[in-house]
C-alpha cells in the first residue's frame, strides 16, 4: 500500500470516528451531517480500493464488474436506511441525484478535462466503448420514465403503483443481466495495469470494514438529516440529489476525472457512464424490490421534475457522446443542466 493510500485510510477512520462521536453527543445537527457526509465519501473510496485489489486476480473484465457494483454500497445504505426512516423523498431524490450527478455534472468535468489535454481541444474516445453503457443507461431510464408517467398520469393505473413498478423493476434487472453476460464475454471492460499491490486477505478486510463502516454512516447521515437541513436551510430533495448523491459516489467522481486528466479518454467516458448506467438498471430496481416489505416502499413514482430529468439527461448524454468526441462547451452544458437541477431542489 502506497503512503498516499495509507493518508487517505488513516483520515477516513479519523472522520468515521469523528462522525460517530457527533453522531451520539449533543454536537450540532449540522457538525454530524456534514461529518458524516465526509465520511461516506472516505468509506466509498475503502470499498473501491479493496474491490479493486481483491477482484484484480480475476481479471479485467470481472474487476470492471465488481467496482461498478460495490461502489455502490454506500448509495445501498442510504436508500435502505432512509426508506425506514420514513424518508421517501431522500431515498428518490438520492438515486435520481446519482443518476444525474454522473450523466451530466461528472460527464460534463470529464469533458471539459479531456478537451483541455487534447492538443486540438477535442476529447475523442471510440464509439463503442461507451455506447454499450449509453444503450443500458437509456433503455433503464426509458423504463424508469414510461413507469413514472404512467403512474402519475391518473386513471386506473395510478392505483397500481408497488405493482406496476416491480414489474419494471424486474424487467430492468433482467436486461442488466443480459447485459452483464454480454459484458464478461467482451473485451470492453476497462483495463486495469500493474499487479496486485495487496494480499487477498487484506483487499478483503478493507471491503468488509468499508461495507460495515458505510453501513453506520449512512444510518448516521439520515439521523442528522432532518435537523441539519431545518438548521441550513435547504431542502431535503436537495440534501439527497446534491450531498448524498455526490458524496456516494465521490470515488468513481474522481477516478472519471483523473482518467481524462491523463488522456485516457476512453476510460474515463466508460467509468462515468457505467456508473450511471450502474444505478439506473441495477440498483434503482434491486431497491424496489427490497423495499418491499417496508412500510415507506420504493417505486417508480417520482416527482414530475425528476421524470423530465431522466429524460433529458439521457437524450442530450447520447446526444454529446454519441459521435465519439466532445468539446469544452459540450462539458459546459452538461455540467450547467446539473446546476439548474440542483438549484431547482435547493428552493423546492
Amino acid at each position: 500500500m502506497t503512503r498516499r493510500e495509507l493518508g487517505f485510510l488513516a483520515a477516513t477512520a479519523v472522520v468515521t470516528a469523528i462522525a460517530g462521536v457527533l453522531r451520539y453527543s449533543d454536537a450540532s445537527a449540522v457538525a454530524a451531517f456534514a461529518a458524516a457526509s465526509f465520511a461516506l465519501a472516505g468509506l466509498a473510496w475503502v470499498v473501491a480500493l479493496g474491490t479493486e485489489q481483491a477482484a484484480t486476480r480475476f481479471g479485467p473484465e470481472v474487476t470492471g464488474l465488481a467496482q461498478a457494483s460495490l461502489g455502490n454500497l454506500p448509495e445501498l445504505f442510504i436508500v435502505i436506511f432512509a426508506l425506514s426512516s420514513g424518508e421517501l423523498l431522500v431515498a428518490q431524490s438520492s438515486l435520481v441525484g446519482s443518476i444525474l450527478a454522473n450523466a451530466l455534472l461528472v460527464q460534463g468535468i470529464v469533458i471539459v478535462t479531456g478537451a483541455a489535454v487534447a492538443e486540438d481541444g477535442l476529447m475523442r474516445f471510440r464509439r463503442r466503448l461507451p455506447q454499450d453503457a449509453a444503450t443500458l443507461g437509456m433503455a433503464a431510464l426509458s423504463v424508469i420514465v414510461l413507469v413514472g408517467v404512467a403512474i402519475s398520469s391518473g386513471g386506473p393505473v395510478s392505483e397500481h403503483v408497488q405493482g406496476l413498478s416491480i414489474v419494471g423493476a424486474i424487467c430492468l434487472l433482467a436486461v442488466y443481466a443480459v447485459w452483464i453476460w454480454g459484458y464478461l464475454r467482451s473485451d470492453l471492460a476497462p483495463p486495469l495495469a500493474g499487479e496486485p499491490r495487496l494480499s487477498l486477505g487484506l483487499a478483503v478486510g478493507l471491503l468488509a470494514a468499508g461495507g460495515l463502516g458505510a453501513g453506520f454512516a449512512s444510518e448516521w447521515f439520515i439521523d442528522a438529516l432532518d435537523p441539519a437541513v431545518q438548521s441550513l436551510g435547504i431542502s431535503k430533495a436537495f440534501a439527497g440529489l446534491v450531498i448524498a448523491a455526490i458524496a456516494g459516489n465521490a470515488v468513481e467522481h474522481a477516478t472519471s476525472v483523473f482518467f481524462a486528466a491523463k488522456g485516457q479518454s476512453d476510460l474515463a467516458i466508460s467509468v462515468v457512464k457505467s456508473s450511471a448506467s450502474q444505478i439506473a438498471a441495477f440498483l434503482f430496481p434491486a431497491l424496489v424490490l427490497i423495499s418491499i416489505p417496508f412500510a415507506t416502499s420504493l417505486t417508480f413514482s417520482l416527482p414530475s421534475a425528476y421524470i423530465a430529468a431522466l429524460f433529458i439527461t439521457a437524450l442530450v448524454s447520447w446526444q454529446i457522446t454519441g459521435d465519439g468526441e466532445a468539446r469544452v462547451f459540450e462539458g459546459v452544458a452538461l455540467a450547467a443542466i446539473y446546476v439548474v437541477l440542483a438549484a431547482f431542489t435547493l428552493y423546492d
